[in-house]
């Protein structure tokens, strides 16, 4: 998810009155909520998804942020103290606590992930397998407005005195995970039916991904593969269940010979190391064979989506293809 979402998990988490624990409890949860995402840092180095949401992500890291983080925040309250800038009011801060919120927090991190149709490791580097939850768009709206709203309501009634100061995050967060599991349900409902749906009219797909998209709940953009070939088209659940499904289908390309040859280009390879639906555009130019890879999960042609990869293979072009003589006619006889 976006980490918008991650932060206003950790705060919604911290206000139920895990905050109250220990000082800094609030600004842990927080942190640990966003701290696999730094793994984005490998865009400085020209990497991004070969590296994203795996070691990062995977149990190693979730066992040794913690161990980091908890530390880091104990010094900076020392630190705070030794320049006279420590807040009068802070509870003191205990590193037996800290840790334990820093797990917490951390541990939401994954959960949230999974959620969407981008996918996590959550075994790395024990396995490179992807995982996918495809039950909520990476912004969901609905969810920042439930838990902005919880945090909101909580930090004023704390403000106010009120002795259940928490109640509205925690309200948040069970109307989040109940809303979750709905959508989660709503998917997998919506791919059984079309599933049914093109059977019934003489297709049979071999996989059917319903995606979540940013604002309505009750539609799903429509993905499926038959045979070697994507079709496309929307499911929406109101007023009744009705699916469309655009003319045509598009091939993938994959049996190519051509993405054998681009896999030893590190881009390409990564690319496909990521992607789940890949599908790709080829041409034959005199310089080379023109190899454009997208992912049919975020676009209806390869390259048109933000995520896409372009290269170049040279000399892969096929040869030209030369017209036959005409046969040389014999000199006549003198």
């Amino acid at each position: 998810m976006d980490n918008l979402s991650h932060t206003l998990v950790g705060a919604a988490l911290g206000l139920t009155g895990l905050r109250r624990k220990t000082g800094l409890g609030l600004a842990t949860l927080m942190i640990a909520a966003n701290l696999p995402d730094i793994d984005a840092l490998g865009l400085l180095f020209g990497e991004n998804l070969a590296w994203r949401r795996g070691w990062t992500h995977g149990p190693i890291a979730l066992v040794i942020l913690p161990l980091l983080l908890a530390p880091a925040m104990v010094l900076f309250d020392r630190w705070q103290t030794n320049r006279d800038r420590r807040p009068v009011g802070r509870l003191p801060v205990r590193f037996g606590w800290v840790l334990v919120l820093a797990y917490i927090g951390i541990l939401s991190h994954p959960l949230l992930d999974y959620l969407n149709t981008y996918g996590i490791r959550f075994l790395m580097p024990f396995s490179q397998r992807w995982f996918y939850g495809d039950t909520l768009f990476i912004i969901d709206l609905w969810m920042w407005i439930a838990l902005g709203a919880g945090t909101w309501l909580s930090l004023q009634r704390k403000r106010q005195g009120h002795a259940n100061a928490g109640r509205p995050a925690l309200i948040a967060l069970l109307l989040v995970t109940g809303y979750g599991a709905a959508m989660a349900a709503a998917g997998r409902a919506a791919e059984h039916y079309v599933s049914r749906t093109l059977a019934a009219q003489g297709q049979q797909p071999t996989r059917v991904l319903a995606s979540p998209g940013p604002i309505n709940p009750f539609r799903r953009r429509i993905l499926f593969e038959v045979g070697d070939s994507y079709g496309f088209g929307d499911f929406g659940w109101l007023p009744s269940p009705k699916l469309t499904i655009e003319p045509g289908l598009v091939r993938t390309n994959m049996d190519d010979p051509a993405i054998e040859a681009a896999r030893r280009y590190k881009p390409v390879a990564d690319f496909l190391y990521w992607s789940r639906y890949p599908f790709a555009r080829i041409r034959h130019l005199p310089e080379g064979t023109e190899l454009v890879l997208g992912d049919a999960r975020y676009s209806a042609q390869p390259g048109s989506g933000t995520f896409s990869v372009r290269t170049l293979i040279p000399g892969t072009a096929p040869a030209p293809v030369q017209s036959p003589k005409p046969p040389q006619q014999a000199s006549p006889q003198e």
